[in-house]
């Protein structure tokens, strides 16, 4: 019973975002050819930090393999997963309404209570991250190109594990907050904050979001073993908080 409601109360969230990943990786992946063409029409003479960035996109678009990596999987997959990852992680209040309440009067602990509403959205935001990616390797050959699946689902693997990260804080603030709001702004804030930084440090082997789309594998063919087992760390450490905070609770 306890996975059916959480099943429920995500659903929307869950359905609404992978539909949506699904159509954006296809058609990111049927506009190839388009921007093959007018990559000749990119301007070379561009001087400064967004100059730089447009001649850089421009360079990883000759390669299939680099196109998809810096569209998908360092940014469109990365920033969704990321704004979906908070949305299940506030799915999760338990002191919202009346209905909450009376979840918590169950004969269940509220231990195992959060935790299965935890397990429901990492597997929902597991399914967000890799099947959307799985799919690039399906519809490639239709433009005459590859991508390997065992890349795919590494890069996918990398986004869910760096993302679980923002869905565990969303998750922990639910349990101190009793709306909705705060947990996802604040959370949002984190995510945005955290973005910056990587901007600024430009160092994809120490910032999560270089975890998160997995720059090293991309680059040199190293797995961000390290990186990985710190984000995944953390995340568990935040779940970690937030059955302890929700058991302390008087409600």
């Amino acid at each position: 019973m306890l996975w059916y409601k959480s099943w429920l109360e995500t659903r929307w969230r869950f359905l609404i975002g992978l539909g949506m990943l699904v159509c954006s990786a296809a058609a990111l992946v049927l506009t190839y050819p388009q921007v093959v063409k007018l990559l000749p029409m990119v301007p070379t003479n561009l001087s400064g930090p967004i100059g730089e960035r447009i001649r850089e996109a421009a360079e990883l678009s000759r390669s299939y393999r680099g196109y998809v990596w810096s569209h998908w999987f360092n940014q469109n997959l990365s920033q969704w997963s990321t704004l979906f990852a908070i949305l299940l992680g506030t799915a999760a209040l338990l002191v919202q309404s009346g209905g909450d309440l009376f979840t918590l009067s169950l004969p269940v602990s509220r231990a195992r209570l959060l935790g299965v509403r935890a397990a429901t959205g990492l597997a929902e935001l597991f399914v967000i991250a890799l099947i959307p990616s799985l799919l690039i390797p399906i519809v490639s050959p239709a433009i005459g190109e590859r991508f390997g699946v065992g890349s795919a689902f590494l890069y996918g693997v990398c986004v869910f594990v760096a993302t679980s990260v923002f869905f565990s804080i969303a998750l922990l603030l639910s349990t101190v907050f009793s709306d909705a709001w705060r947990p996802l702004l604040i959370t949002l804030a984190v995510a945005i904050g955290l973005g910056l930084i990587d901007q600024i440090l430009h160092n994809p082997s120490f910032s999560l979001y270089g975890v998160m789309s997995g720059a090293s594998y991309f680059r040199s063919g190293q797995v961000p073993w390290l990186g990985l087992l710190g984000s995944a760390a953390a995340s568990m450490a935040f779940c970690y908080a937030a059955v302890v905070n929700i058991q302390r609770r008087d409600f």
